[in-house]
């Protein structure tokens, strides 16, 4: 993995239009899922009952969407380091994605594309395009549109 890093909204400019490129991987474990399940009170049985989870539909326990949409957070600086701003603020997500579940124990990571950046009072909004991929799916399992405003 190479994170690619620019400074200042000129050189992040220039990405506009460009895919950046991909994160690590990282391995969805049960005892992530079952925190996540924890932390948001969601103790669906798809999710944290194995047992049960593998006579359901998917053959067997699977990540919460919400934990994939939160670890593209994670990726994100694995893939871009943006340089030259005071302060990055997470603005929110104009659309979100789950075409395929990501069953526990796959490995799974975000590529990461530039949509557009434009001026905002006191800095630009980027809005980015992340892709979570499990290894081996046919189908990636969310794709999300974020929106961060960097401020100088």
């Amino acid at each position: 993995m190479t994170v690619k890093t620019v400074n200042g909204a000129e050189e992040l400019r220039a990405l506009v239009g460009t895919h950046v490129g991909y994160s690590d991987w990282r391995v969805i474990t049960q005892e992530r899922v079952n925190l996540f399940a924890d932390a948001t009170d969601d103790h669906q049985w798809i999710h944290v009952d194995p047992e049960r989870a593998a006579q359901g539909p998917f053959g067997g326990p699977i990540a919460h969407g919400f934990l994939t949409l939160s670890l593209t957070l994670a990726f994100l600086p694995e893939i871009l380091a943006v340089e030259g701003f005071s302060m990055v603020v997470n603005y929110g997500l104009n659309r979100v994605r789950f075409p395929a579940p990501v069953p526990v124990g796959a490995k799974i990571r975000g590529g990461l594309a530039i949509d557009s950046l434009d001026e905002v009072a006191g800095g630009v909004q980027l809005v980015q395009t992340i892709t979570v991929e499990a290894d081996g799916s046919a189908k990636p399992c969310c794709v999300a549109e974020l929106i961060g405003r960097y401020y100088l």
